[in-house]
């Protein structure tokens, strides 16, 4: 399980970015892959898997 905090989410459109606690890195993440409903700022717990473009974070949950 990777940690990270929420970058940028817009309700609307179903999808953001977290960003890696360990190498920054930026990681897409949709809707779908949401356990918990996240806000911009949220401590995360994710997943990652291969996408159409590149690695994504799913079974993304709020960190306790």
């Amino acid at each position: 399980m990777n940690s990270g905090t929420v970058k940028f989410f817009n309700e609307s459109k179903g999808y953001g970015f977290i960003v890696e606690d360990n190498s920054k890195q930026e990681y897409f993440v949709h809707s779908s892959g949401l356990i918990d409903p996240v806000r911009e700022g949220d401590k995360v717990e994710f997943e990652l898997q291969e996408g159409r473009k590149g690695l994504n974070a799913v079974n993304v949950k709020r960190a306790s």
